[in-house]
C-alpha cells in the first residue's frame, strides 16, 4: 500500500475517524486534530452485529457514501511508526474483521488553517458487505438505534457521542443527516429517559 509506504518514510501514519473513532480511538496515537475529507457524506447506512447489535438486532453506525459535493467531519490521528503495527492490527479486527469495513485513502483537511492538507487511512463500509443496511428514513434508523446494542455498548451512545462531538469540536458544521437522526430518537422517548438509556450504555 503507498500509504503504508510512506508512512514509514515519515516514521508516522495518519488514521481518520468519523464515527466511534473520534471519541473512542483505544490505540496509541501521538497526536489528533479535528479537519474533514472531501467527496464523502457519512451515512448511518451500515449494520453492526457485534459492537452495537445482534444478529437479532442489528445496530446502525456511520459509512461514507461517495459525494463530491460533500465533505464530512471527524478526526485525524497520528501514529508513530513504533505503534504503528499494533494499532493497524488492532483495527483491522475492530473494524474489518468485526465490523465489515475495508480501506481507503484520503486526503485529510486540519480545521486549523496553518496545517497542510495531509493523506491519512480511512474505513469504509461498502453496499457490498453482507451486514450493509443502506438507506431509511431518519425515523426508521432511529428506531433501529434506540433497540440495539452490542458487546460495546447501547447504539444510542454511539449515535449521541458522535452528534456531541459534532457540537463541541465543529459547531460550525450543519450535519443535517446526523442531527436529524438525533432529533428522531429524542422524539421516541419521554422526556429524560433518553439520558438515562444512554448512561445505562456506559
Amino acid at each position: 500500500m503507498k500509504l503504508l509506504d510512506m508512512a514509514h518514510e515519515k516514521n508516522s501514519l495518519w488514521i481518520f475517524g468519523y464515527g466511534s473513532l473520534v471519541w473512542k480511538p483505544d490505540f496509541a496515537y501521538k497526536r489528533r486534530t479535528v479537519g474533514y475529507i472531501k467527496g464523502y457524506k457519512r451515512r448511518f447506512w451500515h449494520g453492526d452485529d457485534f459492537h452495537r447489535g445482534d444478529k437479532e438486532k442489528p445496530g446502525r453506525v456511520a459509512t461514507l457514501v461517495e459525494d463530491e459535493e460533500a465533505c464530512t467531519w471527524g478526526v485525524a490521528y497520528e501514529v508513530s511508526q513504533s505503534h504503528m503495527e499494533e494499532s493497524l492490527q488492532y483495527l483491522n479486527i475492530r473494524e474489518v474483521m468485526l465490523g465489515g469495513y475495508i480501506t481507503e485513502i484520503v486526503e485529510f483537511v486540519p480545521k486549523e488553517k496553518s496545517h497542510t492538507p495531509l493523506l491519512a487511512l480511512v474505513y469504509i463500509a461498502t453496499s457490498d458487505n453482507p451486514i450493509y443496511l443502506g438507506p431509511a428514513s431518519d425515523v426508521e434508523i432511529a428506531s433501529q438505534i434506540s433497540i440495539s446494542s452490542g458487546k460495546t455498548g447501547h447504539n444510542i451512545e454511539y449515535l449521541l457521542r458522535l452528534a456531541e462531538f459534532m457540537r463541541l469540536c465543529c459547531p460550525e458544521v450543519e450535519d443535517e443527516h446526523l442531527f436529524s437522526i438525533e432529533a428522531a430518537l429524542l422524539k421516541i422517548f419521554p422526556h429524560g429517559e433518553i439520558t438515562l438509556s444512554a448512561h445505562k450504555a456506559l
